[in-house]
């Protein structure tokens, strides 16, 4: 749930994160730049690509995976979706999916979405970094690592002493705007993925 790694993560792949905020601006552009920068991601593995939309409806401050889940899954995406309002993914359960997602699919590409805390500034950020992460880890959880690639956006500060308190106390229209974004991003990817898809089908078409 913290936005920046600890020293054991290269500085280099923090650099290169890509991110917008939606502070700052929504702009087409911006959003553009990141659906430019999900596009490359998925382009570069033939692996089956999976969504893994990680949190809790019981908290408004982690209910942005499974808001963003539930949008996704409305959008009627062509890639699996993991964790929605209804049945979402969490601490509890979070084993047993993964588990589940390693049977149901051969050798998956798991892009993981989480919300995290960070500093007042970076409220609204959403960041897009290579390599796994762990949920649950600014609440002190152990849980598994996750995902190939993940996206994470900033929802709250983040109160040391009482994290869990900065997630229950986090705006749900700012979740719910986040979750929107995020789902409009992967959905444009997953359209011109789809486009892409049916002209190399024409292409080999005698």
């Amino acid at each position: 749930m913290w936005p920046f790694s600890s020293g054991k993560r290269s500085n280099k792949i923090v650099d290169a994160a890509s991110y917008i905020s939606i502070k700052e601006t929504t702009e087409a552009a911006e959003v553009e730049k990141m659906v430019s920068k999900l596009e490359q991601i998925f382009n570069s593995t033939s692996r089956e690509i999976v969504i893994l939309c990680i949190g809790s409806d019981r908290s408004t401050g982690d209910s942005l995976g499974p808001l963003t889940g539930k949008i996704l899954k409305e959008k009627n995406i062509p890639y699996p979706v993991y964790g929605t309002l209804k049945d979402p993914v969490h601490a509890l359960n979070i084993k047993t999916i993964l588990k589940e997602i390693k049977e149901t699919h051969h050798d998956p590409f798991i892009f993981g979405i989480d919300a995290c805390l960070g500093d007042e500034r970076q409220i609204g950020y959403i960041l897009i970094r290579e390599g796994s992460f762990i949920p649950g880890n600014a609440v002190n959880s152990v849980l598994p690592s996750v995902g190939d690639y993940h996206l994470k956006a900033i929802v709250n500060t983040l109160d040391p002493l009482t994290p869990v308190h900065s997630l229950n106390n986090t705006r749900l229209y700012l979740v719910l705007k986040l979750a929107e974004i995020i789902a409009e991003i992967i959905s444009r990817v997953a359209v011109n993925d789809r486009t892409s898809r049916r002209e190399i089908e024409k292409m080999n078409v005698p």
